[in-house]
């Protein structure tokens, strides 16, 4: 009987103490990596296309395997704001560039409201994407890893009818934003994967401090536009552009 009550007595003060010391926060900046596996982008469906398969083995024997870009979100309880880091972008004018590489969409999102306003870069020609928070049917799993410091747990979706999509959040970010327009956890997104097209964001840092208002500043240079019709023209422009079609409407 003893033993029982001290073990009960340890989980007791061990409740409290994760209660004293857990940091909680509503605000902050997230900085994010995104690495795209170019390799496994150039890679030939078809091994009979003898030009495809020579300029892939040609990449690979003179360029990295994995590139990275960096972005920013801030946030609070109410709206968020993420932004590329530009400089970033240079590496796509450097001969990188496919449709589902480069970091540049900005996107801010109101909470409150459950909308978003996002800047497209398409065909050369930039948009305001203005819309409703994507609704996401994320199933929360068990599995647990650490990322940028914080616990994650980790949720599976699939978006976009085809796309399978998974996210790690913490709920000691009470705040249910995410990088890009992934929304709708219990808690911050601090990794995204798509496994199927070898790419993912994570976090690499998260700073607890208030942001001011001023820093929030809505995306407003570009063609008002929604995702659907945003569909719609990329769908118009030809059957080259169907199967990049995710990548724009991300």
């Amino acid at each position: 009987m003893k033993n029982i009550i001290i073990t009960f007595t340890l989980i007791f003060c061990t409740q409290i103490s994760y209660g004293q010391f857990a940091r909680f926060t509503n605000h902050g900046i997230i900085e994010f990596e995104k690495t795209v596996n170019i390799y496994a982008l150039l890679k030939p469906k078809n091994n009979d296309n003898s030009f495809q398969q020579e300029y892939y083995e040609k990449y690979k024997s003179t360029q990295p395997q994995f590139i990275k870009f960096r972005s920013k979100l801030i946030f609070d309880q109410n709206k968020s704001l993420f932004t590329p880091v530009l400089e970033d972008n240079e590496k796509v004018k450097m001969g990188y560039w496919l449709t589902n590489a480069g970091q540049i969409n900005e996107v801010y999102t109101d909470f409150k409201a459950k909308n978003f306003s996002t800047k497209k870069t398409v065909f050369e020609e930039d948009f305001i994407v203005k819309d409703s928070l994507r609704k996401i049917d994320w199933k929360i799993t068990s599995e647990v890893r650490e990322i940028a410091g914080y616990n994650c747990r980790r949720a599976n979706a699939i978006i976009m009818d085809s796309i399978y999509v998974v996210a790690f959040y913490t709920d000691e970010i009470i705040v249910s934003g995410g990088p890009e327009s992934f929304t709708g956890l219990p808690g911050m997104i601090l990794g995204v994967v798509f496994p199927r097209e070898h790419v993912n964001w994570f976090a690499t840092k998260v700073t607890d401090i208030g942001v001011p208002d001023k820093d929030f500043i809505i995306p407003n240079k570009g063609k008002v536009t929604t995702i659907v019709a945003l569909k719609d023209k990329i769908l118009k422009a030809g059957e080259y552009f169907k199967e990049s079609l995710k990548y724009f409407l991300l």
